[in-house]
């Protein structure tokens, strides 16, 4: 799994790591934190939050194209100084007011500017170590660890939001309200983290910062010479697929406001027991050790090697057995804590999927990577459809607000149905963002390598804009109809994807 790759990967993948734990901290509590400090309505906050994510997601448009003229190195650098400062003012409790509002702004476009240089043009310096010869065969799985290190980050996000929350709270007397500075402030934190990793292995991986001044000296890979017909046919395939995932993303990203919602309003509020295991972080990190000792015992070369991989392996089971003999008391199931679901699935389920596709590439039978992106759109609409059954019996989301408010409200839903919707998104999430950015990365013309990387984030973009869809149909309707929306919609994108499938796959 991790052979046979550049030592610039990882040092790439874990200055991501750091920036990736500091923004899904805050994005984890951030929706709930417009209710709670502003006031605002979930209709509201889903517009804002919407459209924050979609200026993140936007921005490494014109982050690319300053990177085609300027390096791609010198605007991860600027975009993280910037976002440090977004983090920065974020943190810093302004109160309730319109002051405090105009400043919460000021640093969401701080943060979503800085992120636009730096997001999509690491991207494209790890796509870039694959031009080498050398690395060529190993361009998919490189992106498959690369995405698995940003959710490293991820997977401990919500509970360190969580955590640190109760901290400001209980140790320090801030209000609920305040306490979400705490979290916000962790990001800053990771910032430092992350340009610190920068810079200390920057060797390994200077040559693909793009400095066109410099790349000859470095030994920089000559770029291809594609005629204008290629290059048109290049770009087509790749607006397809950007006009294809817009649906993806805005389905996914509900994670972080009508699924949310759902796990705020609906989802039991407490477990016992066994129950408890899930939503304690270590025990997922364990299950994370034991499945790639597991992958280690039967891949290693060496007996030392398989020998270390199964006493981690029993280590991690050994600690599992104990949490579970100990599980006998009650924890509280705070909503923000299920987007730890997520990531962990991305990171335990990444050597299975790589192996996968592996034992088909050996045979001939993998699958090209458009065809990938259609098939993780049918399982994102298998999500849905599972949110549809969990859905059943439940009062539309205004009964319930009433309930709440009147003091009648029962939480009936099981927290296992977001649990295992996270597994299915995961499934679809695996089958086409890792894919299809290692797909711009191949098929992106030399020139316009960054413009193409921001390409694809806006359309990212435009699905996060998309995403305060679920906050405008959190309310009257019922929940059957705010999930049977965003099924159809993965649907038939991925019908469209089938059928443009052909002129794809001839540039794959």
């Amino acid at each position: 799994m991790f052979e046979n790759q550049p030592k610039g990967l990882y040092a790439l993948a874990l200055a991501n790591t750091g920036e990736r734990f500091g923004y899904y901290t805050m994005i984890a509590v951030f929706a709930l934190f417009l209710g709670e400090n502003f006031g605002l309505s979930e209709s509201v906050s889903g517009i804002i939050y919407g459209s924050f994510l979609g200026l993140v997601y936007f921005l490494p448009l014109v982050g690319g194209i300053l990177a085609d003229k300027f390096g791609f190195g010198r605007m991860v650098t600027i975009g993280i100084l910037i976002m440090f400062f977004g983090y920065l003012l974020l943190a810093v409790p302004l109160g309730s007011g319109g002051f405090a509002l105009a400043g919460m702004f000021a640093a969401l476009l701080l943060i979503s500017f800085g992120t636009g240089l730096f997001k999509g043009n690491l991207q494209v310096m790890v796509g870039n170590l694959y031009d080498d010869p050398l690395y060529a065969s190993q361009r998919d799985s490189g992106f498959s660890i690369f995405y698995m290190a940003i959710n490293i980050g991820a997977l401990f996000a919500p509970t360190a939001a969580v955590e640190i929350m109760k901290w400001a709270e209980t140790s320090l007397g801030f209000s609920h309200a305040d306490s979400y500075h705490f979290a916000f402030a962790v990001a800053c934190v990771s910032l430092i983290l992350s340009i610190a990793i920068y810079y200390a292995f920057r060797s390994t991986f200077r040559h693909v910062e793009g400095d066109k001044k410099k790349d000859a000296a470095a030994g920089a890979v000559v770029a291809e010479e594609l005629t204008p017909e290629e290059t048109r046919q290049r770009i087509t395939a790749l607006v397809l697929v950007f006009a294809v995932v817009i649906f993806f993303w805005m389905a996914f990203h509900q994670n972080g406001l009508s699924l949310t919602y759902f796990a705020n309003q609906f989802t039991q509020k407490t477990a016992e027991g066994v129950h408890t295991m899930p939503f304690n972080v270590w025990n997922l990190v364990a299950i994370i050790f034991i499945v790639y000792g597991l992958f280690s015992v039967f891949q290693s070369k060496t007996t030392k090697g398989k020998g270390i991989a199964a006493a981690v392996v029993a280590a991690a089971a050994c600690f599992l057995g104990y949490q579970y003999q100990k599980a006998t008391g009650t924890v509280d199931i705070n909503a923000p804590i299920f987007q730890q679901f997520n990531p962990f699935y991305v990171v335990a389920l990444t050597p299975v999927s790589m192996a996968i596709f592996g034992a088909l590439a050996a045979k001939g039978k993998e699958p090209k990577a458009p065809r990938k992106i259609a098939y993780g759109m049918i399982v994102a609409a298998a999500a849905f459809c599972l949110m549809i059954f969990a859905s059943q019996g439940l009062l539309t989301p205004n009964e319930q607000k009433a309930a709440i408010e009147a003091g009648t409200a029962t939480y009936p839903a099981s927290p296992y149905w977001l649990i295992g919707v996270y597994l299915v998104l995961t499934f679809g999430e695996l089958l086409l963002s890792p894919m299809g950015i290692s797909f711009v990365s191949k098929v992106a013309p030399p020139k316009y390598k960054g413009m193409m990387m921001g390409g694809w984030f806006v359309a990212t973009a435009i699905g996060n804009l998309l995403v305060s869809v679920g906050g405008i149909l959190w309310g009257g309707l019922s929940l059957t109809t705010v999930w049977l929306v965003f099924a159809g919609l993965c649907l038939l994108s991925a019908l469209f994807m089938f059928a443009m499938m052909k002129r794809l796959e001839k540039v794959a």
